[in-house]
């Protein structure tokens, strides 16, 4: 028994868009392309329709966030913007465009009405009575100094400096009392200016830092969050204060215990845990925590058992804030140097000061020693407080330095004074480095030579 053919379903009628193929085939002509197929232009028409009723659904959406009922232009901006569509310009939400409705064309019956924009009737006697507007200038920039070095500079596009004077009236009129008494300005206390929290971690952080008063453990915390905490800005001021007027009076006593050894390394660590700190902006208090460090680098009555330690922390601080703020304060490596030499070279310096000197020239670097040893007779200063054969840190010092400019030779050759170029070699380091030290570098002539020599020394 055959089985009945299966009945073929009718092909489903397509219903016609809104969008006509003839505008397809219109806008392909007019990009010079001519006979576009149908199929082409069936599928075009269809993913416009598409986009189109894609962006009205997203206007719409804006339309009744807005509590609106009529869809305004702005509300196809948005939807456009949405969609990553660049938005059409020159139509604005507060003056629509208004369109009209164009005569019926007798010859085209089936064309449907045309709605066209109606443009504006300018009057040319208006527009010439009405004044002129003049367009501003195009938007530039310029770059100018709002400080060198600390001091402003007096241009136009800086504010303009307060005369002295005036500070000065305005001082005196804040420290007279209504009865006639004068008194003098308290600093602000902490607790005035900074929070509960800042506060009481303020008051739990020196405590906690005085070894009087905390053990080891104590004092590693608090540094390791001076040195790591992001939150320490407002407390900045307050710590280099506290760590300035603690040096001063920790020296100023003259004591020489071992609790004034142990205060002065916690302020030392104190300042290298805030340089350390990378969330911290340390360029404004640097005038505040240099007096510090100079005063345990180049102070002459260091507890004994702290000295060595204390002076190389300080120059090891020093070391750092030039290798971090040298390209911020250009200025600031002359003046390290300039105050390392004053205390080397002067005679009315201590031996400690002395040791303290050398130590930050050696932590500077090389040209620095060269400077301060060679080239202005540091080591001569030094050799003419000494004794015939001394031997002392001040000694060890100055030649660990000299070792430092050059090392000594492993088979030394000494100088030999009856040859003209070797005497002049020894009447050279006689008067560089005095007879000291020259007694004790003529034995090897290649170190002699390459102390003396200036190629490796660089301008500060």
């Amino acid at each position: 028994m055959s089985k009945p053919a299966p009945k073929t379903k009718p092909a489903p009628t397509k219903i016609p868009g809104i969008y006509k193929l003839d505008c397809v085939r219109d806008v392909a002509e007019s990009l010079n392309i001519p006979n576009l197929p149908d199929a082409v232009a069936s599928a075009l028409a269809s993913d416009v329709e598409y986009r189109i009723q894609q962006v009205v659904e997203e206007a719409a959406r804006f339309m009744r966030h807005a509590k609106r009922t009529t869809l305004t232009t702005s509300d196809i901006d948005q939807a456009l913007r949405v969609l990553n569509i660049e938005p059409l310009y020159g139509h604005f939400p507060h003056n629509p465009p208004t369109f009209r409705r164009a005569l019926p064309f007798p010859q085209m019956q089936s064309a449907g009405s045309v709605y066209f924009v109606e443009d504006e009737e300018i009057e040319f006697d208006r527009i010439l009575r009405e004044e002129k507007i003049t367009m501003p200038k195009g938007v530039s920039w310029t770059a100018h100094w709002l400080a060198v070095e600390g001091v402003q500079p007096l241009i136009p596009e800086n504010p303009p400096a307060v005369p002295k004077e005036d500070t000065e009236g305005k001082q005196a009129a804040a420290t007279v009392l209504p009865g006639g008494k004068q008194t003098q300005q308290q600093p602000l206390l902490v607790k005035q200016t900074l929070s509960r929290e800042l506060n009481l971690y303020y008051a739990r952080l020196t405590s906690s830092l005085n070894p009087q008063t905390s053990d080891y453990s104590k004092r590693t915390a608090a540094l390791a969050s001076l040195r790591h905490d992001a939150g320490l800005s407002p407390l900045l001021p307050y710590l280099a204060q506290w760590v300035s007027e603690g040096v001063v009076s920790t020296l100023r006593t003259g004591s020489q215990t071992d609790n004034d050894g142990k205060m002065l390394e916690v302020f030392l660590d104190v300042i290298s845990a805030l340089l350390d700190n990378q969330t911290l902006g340390v360029e404004p208090f640097l005038h505040q925590l240099l007096p510090a460090v100079f005063s345990i680098l180049l102070h002459s009555a260091l507890p004994p058992s702290h000295a060595n330690h204390l002076r190389v922390t300080a120059a090891q601080i020093l070391s750092h804030l030039l290798t971090h703020y040298s390209m911020t304060y250009p200025g600031l490596p002359t003046k390290i140097v300039k105050m390392l030499i004053v205390g080397l070279i002067e005679n009315k310096k201590p031996r400690q000061t002395n040791e303290g000197a050398i130590r930050g020239l050696m932590a500077i670097g090389k040209e620095a020693v060269r400077l301060g040893l060679v080239d202005r007779q540091g080591a001569k200063i030094v050799g003419e407080k000494c004794m015939p054969g001394e031997q002392s840190t001040l000694v060890d010092l100055v030649m660990e330095g000299l070792r430092m400019l050059h090392p000594p030779s492993q088979r030394p050759v000494p100088l030999d004074p009856n040859s003209g170029a070797d005497s002049a070699v020894v009447e050279r380091l006689r008067t560089q480095l005095g007879d000291f030290f020259a007694e004790r570098v003529i034995g090897d002539s290649a170190w002699a030579r390459g102390i003396l020599s200036d190629d490796a020394a660089g301008a500060l």
